[in-house]
């Protein structure tokens, strides 16, 4: 089993030195592992639903799915579409075990959560990751969104609560289902540790992708029945609608 790493440890050294652009291998013009250009070059998502972050042609709209369905949680916060290089750079961190490439991208979604800060979003009273089945975490040694909280916690300065939720039923990877079968696969999959921590909190959740939305939304509503004011979503990428 991969042993996670924690703040401290060498795996974050690097990101101190000398840089070495991890996307075209020149040496950066900044304090971490990407150069300026090849960080305008990300696909950032710039229009979106303004509840699911649903990429879209135009901004300040809300996409067919939400107006069908609001979802429980209140606002999403990603800086990333899920494309190249994003989805490589999230596979390699959460399935072989890339870390430095997941505090990377930690890092610049910290710096787009501070900016927003800055201006006009209210910062979460904690933040929660969504849990990794038991079975799942002790295939891959670690949850990779326990990892981006911790990193972000780290930056922000803002508590993590890694056991307020529990995943209490194993389910089939949601990965290939469609949105009927997210829902359906998520049915009493999760649980509150402690319920009373909830009430009258602002809770972001912590996850890498987001796809259909659906695990957010059960968890949203989870917290928002035990009694949380607000729960937003901060993650690394959103998926387009399928065949966009």
């Amino acid at each position: 089993m991969h042993c996670q790493p924690h703040s401290g440890h060498q795996v974050y050294i690097w990101l101190k030195n000398v840089q070495t652009c991890l996307l075209c291998d020149e040496q950066t013009d900044s304090d971490i592992a990407l150069c300026t250009q090849c960080e305008s070059d990300l696909p950032w998502l710039i229009d979106q639903c303004d509840r699911c972050a649903l990429p879209m042609s135009m901004t300040d709209l809300t996409c067919m799915q939400c107006l069908r369905h609001s979802p429980a949680f209140d606002e999403v916060i990603v800086p990333w579409r899920y494309d190249f290089p994003i989805d490589a750079l999230v596979t390699r961190f959460k399935h072989q075990g890339r870390w430095p490439l997941g505090r990377l991208l930690a890092d610049l979604l910290a710096r787009t959560l501070q900016h927003r800060f800055d201006e006009d979003l209210t910062p979460p009273d904690v933040l929660v990751p969504v849990p990794l089945a038991s079975k799942r975490l002790r295939q891959r040694g670690y949850n990779q969104a326990a990892m981006l909280a911790n990193w972000l916690g780290s930056q922000l300065r803002l508590p993590v609560d890694e056991r307020l939720i529990k995943r209490t039923k194993e389910t089939p990877a949601q990965q290939g289902l469609n949105a009927k079968a997210r829902k359906r696969n998520l049915r009493d999959a999760f649980t509150l540790a402690t319920p009373s921590k909830v009430i009258d909190q602002h809770i972001a959740l912590i996850d890498d992708v987001l796809t259909t939305g659906s695990t957010a939304d059960a968890l949203a509503n989870l917290l928002k029945r035990a009694g949380a004011k607000k729960v937003d979503v901060y993650c690394l990428a959103r998926t387009p609608k399928p065949g966009d």
